[in-house]
C-alpha cells in the first residue's frame, strides 16, 4: 500500500510508529525550580552525536497546567538540565506507572515506587537502580511542526553505569534486557546481539 499521511492511512491503527522501531526509551528525570522531581518515559529518544556526546528526545503532547508541553519540558526549559535513565525489563511496570498524568509538582518517583539518587554534575534526581543514566545539560529546545511538538537536545556531562552491566569492558544491554518501544502498545526486550564489522574497520 501507499498513503500520504495528510490523507490518512485507512488502517485501524497508525502504522508510523511501528515502522520506525524499535526505539530506545528515554526515562527522563527532571526537577522544577521549586525542587519538585519528575520522571516520565519518552519513546522518541536517541543519541545523536559522539563528540561531544549528545542525546535528543521529543515531547509530543501538552498538559492543561503547562504553558507548553508537559512537566518534563517545562522543567528543562526552566532549569536547563535533565537526566536520561535506561529502562531494564525488571523496571517495566515502574516505567509504565511513571507515565501517568499527574498534577504538576506531584513526584512520579514515589508514585511509581522508584528509588531516586542524586546526580553528580547537575541538580536533578536519577533512577538509582537504572543500568545507566546520562546527566545532560540543555543544548537546544527546538519547536517542531504540529501542536505541542518539541525536540530537546542535551549534552551529556555525566555517565552512571551499573557495575553488573559491564562485561569485558563493554556495556552489555543483553545483560539486563533493555526495553524498547515498538508501534501501537507494543514493546520489545533486547536479549540477543551480534557483532558486524564494517568494511573499512
Amino acid at each position: 500500500m501507499f498513503y500520504r499521511p495528510e490523507d490518512g492511512h485507512g488502517l485501524p491503527h497508525n502504522p508510523f510508529n511501528a515502522i520506525v522501531a524499535p526505539r530506545p526509551i528515554g526515562w527522563i528525570s527532571t526537577r522544577s525550580t521549586r525542587s519538585y522531581d519528575n520522571l516520565a518515559p519518552y519513546s522518541f529518544f536517541n543519541a545523536v552525536a559522539y563528540t561531544p556526546p549528545q542525546v535528543m528526545f521529543a515531547s509530543t503532547s501538552g498538559k492543561a497546567d503547562r504553558a507548553r508541553g508537559k512537566d518534563t519540558l517545562g522543567n528543562i526549559d526552566q532549569t536547563g538540565v535533565f537526566c536520561v535513565n535506561v529502562v531494564e525489563y525488571e523496571a517495566i511496570n515502574e516505567m509504565n506507572a511513571s507515565s501517568a498524568s499527574l498534577a504538576a509538582g506531584e513526584d512520579e518517583f514515589p508514585h511509581a515506587r522508584v528509588t531516586k539518587a542524586a546526580c553528580n554534575e547537575i541538580d536533578c534526581s536519577r533512577v538509582a537502580l537504572a543500568p545507566a543514566s546520562l546527566e545532560c545539560r540543555l543544548s537546544q529546545l527546538v519547536p517542531l511542526e504540529g501542536e505541542d511538538n518539541y525536540m530537546v537536545i542535551g549534552r551529556v556531562v555525566g555517565v552512571h553505569i551499573r557495575d553488573d552491566c559491564l562485561v569485558d569492558g563493554k556495556f552489555d544491554i543483553t545483560r539486563f534486557g533493555m526495553v524498547t518501544r515498538l508501534g501501537y502498545r507494543d514493546y520489545a526486550v533486547i536479549r540477543e546481539a551480534f557483532e558486524l564489522t564494517r568494511p573499512d574497520d
